[in-house]
């Protein structure tokens, strides 16, 4: 399933024409509106026939995006991330999980000690 979050999709859902600038967008994490406005200065700085065919080369090689790619905004910000800098991503995935498993071992210390004042609460449950 990774392999669907890391590939370039046209966003027809946020598209203004074909979708290639909303999907820029969402594939590299930045603001619609800045991809659409770097795409016309490059079209009108010089770069007009090709900005045109690498667009419409875009618009028909790439597929549509999936409705339900991402589960929620956190889904969608954390694959922008991967795609941007996989190794970064994966550093913070295992630094949470290494911080995960520090609490889960102090909670562990904590119910397993010889701590009386917890076991006369739970003997008083009883």
């Amino acid at each position: 399933m990774a392999g669907t979050h890391t590939k370039f999709y046209l966003d027809k859902q946020n598209a203004k024409w074909k979708g290639v600038c909303s999907g820029i967008a969402d594939y590299t994490g930045v603001d619609v509106v800045w991809v659409r406005i770097a795409t016309v200065i490059l079209t009108l700085a010089g770069g007009f026939p090709w900005t045109l065919i690498a667009y419409f080369a875009a618009a028909w090689a790439a597929p549509k995006k999936p409705i339900d790619l991402y589960i929620n905004q956190d889904d969608q910000k954390f694959w922008q991330g991967v795609r941007q800098s996989p190794a970064r991503t994966a550093r913070e995935v295992r630094s949470r999980f290494r911080d995960i498993d520090r609490r889960l071992a102090d909670m562990e210390v904590y119910y397993t000690s010889n701590n009386t004042r917890l076991a006369d609460e739970i003997e008083s449950l009883r």
